[in-house]
């Protein structure tokens, strides 16, 4: 169970830091003395064992423990952002059927029936001054009981639940800490937030080794290299996008102490710019890059570059490769016919797989399955352990893995012509002048390309020079917007769709002129 990992570690590291907090330790006895304090209070507003529990909290020492508390009671975690729309988050507990919120503020509106908990009714200093408090035994619930249930965006407009198990966590964690050899004395990032399932490596593969946790602050991914020098960071794990938006700023310099050990990229693709000044800061790092999407627990993929970057691959898009799938998961690589390819959409099956969405008619065409062991698979609805889930994200096969595409909803086609928006993206960022770039239909139909780019303003014509030297005439944008940075999403990564939407309102406002 995904609770036994932090439980294993308190009493061998009872007095080991398991989470700094503004350079406040606490410690393994202290945060599971507090976890046992939030579970006695959850138990006695509810009379009864949850089945579910809202945590509207980040990176504090109530969040932690009521997270753990919920486990220790059997109950699936269901994590919110205080930061989102309070619609939002009654929507979401609603959806998850929440039996209680633990909550650190009080502006987050939510239905008058679920019971709230709030941090002031239950502190830590409290905790450790009184006598320590043990709830019942959790019951024996078995692997397929659910851990924690994340929601992700629909295509309908209403967020669609993910429920992970219990089995598929642990899974992850095992593999994961070994990997990354944690242990007491290591010091780990934590730069995601709870509605992120990365989070789950930050939490628990820190205390399955008896690391400590050490929590960021939001200025602090925006200079990660002080943050990790002042932290004292062994372990570094984030979305590629802190190193754009740091090179933006001028705060990726200097360089990071050899106690850096491993730099763990997730979440959007990693490209070889970024690797690259990543690499030059903290060269003696470790540095991964892993992918995977939340249906399938945090990641199923690994690639670790070569210590020298002349060794790195290079790739037709500019991205770093994912690597390979985990050795014990299956997966199939299936083209647009249904025929197992060497490119095309990446399906996965295994222990890490969810068993379908909360909302089973989200479940349609999902998912794959293979008949009489034959090269073709068929798409169906039908959640069975046996069948593959489409993740849709297009990848090729090479000889260090797999290499990441683009998202099947983000293929771009040109008068028939498929391309790769990641080839026209890597080319622009060759130019001396541009750091990051995305390239986007200028509108459904259009027809049409809009490069937005980062650095220093060029000229249209010299940027179109540029690209006809390397690309096709098909995948030479239309159009080139400078912009001081790229959108980003709450989880940080680069917002794809704002950029869309952009792209399509000035092109409709172009449509709307008067011609001259």
């Amino acid at each position: 169970m995904l609770h036994d990992w932090f439980a294993r570690s308190v009493p061998r590291f009872p007095d080991v830091p398991a989470v700094e907090i503004d350079g406040v330790a606490t410690t393994y006895l202290e945060l599971d003395r507090y976890a046992e304090s939030v579970a006695a209070r959850i138990l006695s507003l509810l009379g009864t064992a949850p089945q579910r529990i809202g945590i509207a909290a980040q990176r504090s020492a109530f969040a932690f423990a009521g997270y753990l508390a919920a486990l220790r009671l059997g109950a699936a975690v269901v994590p919110l952002n205080p930061a989102y729309p309070p619609s939002r988050n009654r929507l979401i507990l609603d959806s998850a059927g929440a039996d209680i919120l633990l909550t650190e503020g009080a502006d987050l509106s939510t239905d008058p029936e679920i019971p709230c908990l709030r941090a002031e009714d239950v502190r830590l200093d409290q905790t450790a001054a009184g006598s320590p408090i043990r709830t019942p035994a959790r019951p024996d619930l078995g692997g397929a009981a659910l851990a924690y249930i994340l929601f992700t965006s629909g295509s309908t407009g209403r967020p669609k639940g993910v429920p992970i198990s219990h089995a598929a966590a642990s899974a992850y964690v095992r593999h994961n800490v070994s990997r990354y050899h944690v242990t007491p004395g290591s010091r780990v990032s934590h730069t995601f937030d709870l509605t992120f399932d990365p989070s789950v490596h930050d939490l628990f593969v820190t205390w399955a080794g008896g690391g400590t946790l050490v929590a960021s602050r939001r200025s602090d991914l925006i200079a990660p290299l002080d943050y990790i020098r002042e932290c004292r960071l062994t372990h570094w794990f984030s979305v590629p996008s802190v190193i754009a938006v740091a090179a933006e700023l001028g705060t990726l310099t200097g360089s990071i102490a050899d106690t850096l050990r491993y730099a763990i990229f997730a979440g959007e693709p990693l490209t070889g710019t970024h690797a690259e000044l990543w690499h030059a800061a903290a060269p003696a790092a470790h540095l991964v890059n892993v992918y995977g999407p939340t249906e399938l627990t945090i990641a199923c993929t690994e690639y670790r570059l070569p210590e020298s970057p002349a060794a790195w691959p290079v790739t037709s898009n500019g991205t770093i490769p994912i690597g390979q799938v985990y050795p014990y998961l299956d997966y199939l690589v299936v083209d647009d016919s249904g025929l197992v390819s060497e490119e095309g959409e990446l399906c996965v099956r295994g222990v890490q797989r969810f068993g379908g969405y909360l909302d089973p008619a989200e479940n349609d065409s999902r998912f794959v399955r293979l008949v009489d062991d034959s090269a073709r698979a068929y798409v169906t609805g039908d959640a069975d352990p046996e069948h593959f889930y489409r993740t849709g994200d297009l990848v090729r096969r090479t000889p260090e893995g797999l290499v990441h595409l683009a998202r099947t909803d983000d293929q771009l086609k040109i008068h028939g012509y498929r391309l790769e928006a990641g080839e026209v993206e890597a080319a622009l960022r060759t130019h001396q002048s541009v750091n990051d770039a995305v390239v986007v239909l200028a509108g459904a139909g259009s027809g049409s390309l809009t490069a937005f780019y980062t650095g220093s303003e060029v000229p249209f014509a010299v940027l179109r020079r540029w690209l006809r030297n390397r690309l096709p005439p098909a995948m030479i944008p239309g159009r080139f917007r400078y912009l001081d940075r790229l959108p980003r999403n709450v989880n940080g990564k680069t917002d794809r769709a704002a950029l869309r939407d952009l792209a399509s309102l000035e092109a409709t406002r172009r449509r709307a002129q008067p011609a001259t």
